[in-house]
């Protein structure tokens, strides 16, 4: 990539040139310099998708699944488990674009005012290859617990698959409720804490209804790079957690600013209070000491890159992390 570092100069860097400013600027949070450009590597787009959906009740029965798919080998290209809180018809919302494995089964399945987990999941091939697929997935869910009256599928094209989100954005701008406040809540949590943490939050904090998408899923530690600035927990594993809301403009009720705001707070106070290391993806923190907090051990290496690639604290100000020349401690 090629960066303007906090110094004033052009710098171009890579894994190999620089690699301690590239390693740095990744998840830097704009500390160490504005990146200018990048190259990015591709490779070949499969034409089709397999497309998932299955439901759980029990989160541990839904978390188990997810990690053993995570830590499978040829396993699901695209792994990604949501929470719902009290949706009524459901099953029916969903046939649209998927088809019931079961529909007798599904026509019977209830989930109003039932909290459920859902795990989706992905399998990209070209057409040529669709009947090695269909026993890949049938052999990867054969090992799994959801509940079998709520498998739905769908095949759909690659680029339908990509653009899935859009069609939520264009329901939403017809109804002016896309350019609205988004108070998004991302939250990282060690695997021996998830169960803590869901039984608290989806079962005493967010109990009647849930303002937007709530993401949940676990990633394998070896994936990332820990040469780069982002925070993660310790443990081999842990859990991506994102309340990605929305709150309805001058509301004072539930789906109102301040009322998403008190509930992200209750979740980090219950975090914070129970010792649970979370760490936050995107973080906001008002003072230094909160941010040396946050980084931890790596808090001394951020400083270090911060006084070598941006001496006079001039990049991102905006995230209290360092004051002006002078403050680096």
């Amino acid at each position: 990539m090629e960066l303007i570092a906090g110094k004033g100069e052009v710098v171009s860097c890579s894994a190999d040139q620089n690699s301690d400013l590239f390693h740095g600027v990744l998840g830097g949070l704009g500390q160490f310099g504005i990146i200018t450009r990048a190259r990015i590597s591709l490779e070949s787009a499969p034409k089709m998708v397999k497309w998932i959906r299955v439901l759980y009740s029990d989160f541990s029965t839904f978390s188990g699944d997810q990690e053993l798919l995570i830590s499978s080998e040829n396993t699901f290209d695209y792994i990604e488990g949501f929470v719902i809180i009290n949706r009524t018809g459901l099953v029916n919302n969903w046939r649209s674009s998927f088809n019931p494995q079961d529909p007798v089964q599904a026509s019977h399945f209830k989930s109003d005012g039932r909290t459920l987990f859902c795990l989706e999941l992905a399998k990209y091939f070209n057409p040529e290859d669709s009947d090695i697929i269909d026993e890949e997935i049938e052999s990867s869910l054969s090992k799994l617990s959801y509940i079998l009256a709520t498998l739905f599928m769908s095949e759909v094209s690659y680029l339908d698959f990509l653009d899935r989100v859009h069609v939520s954005e264009v329901k939403l701008r017809s109804k002016n409720l896309w350019d609205v406040p988004h108070p998004w809540l991302n939250l990282l949590i060690p695997k021996s804490k998830i169960n803590d943490f869901a039984k608290e939050v989806f079962g005493n904090i967010l109990t009647d209804t849930s303002n937007g998408p709530i993401l949940i899923y676990p990633v394998n530690k070896s994936k990332w790079d820990n040469r780069t600035s982002v925070v993660i927990p310790e443990e081999d594993i842990f859990y991506l957690v994102a309340f990605l809301s929305s709150a309805v403009p001058f509301s004072t009720g539930t789906d109102g600013l301040e009322y998403i705001l008190t509930q992200n707070k209750r979740i980090l106070d219950f975090c914070k209070v129970n010792g649970l290391g979370m760490k936050q993806y995107l973080a906001h923190y008002g003072t230094q000491e909160e941010w040396r907090a946050h980084f931890g051990s790596r808090w001394e290496v951020f400083i270090k890159r911060k006084s070598a690639y941006d001496p006079l604290a001039i990049l991102a100000p905006g995230h209290r992390i360092f004051q002006k020349a002078g403050s680096l401690s």
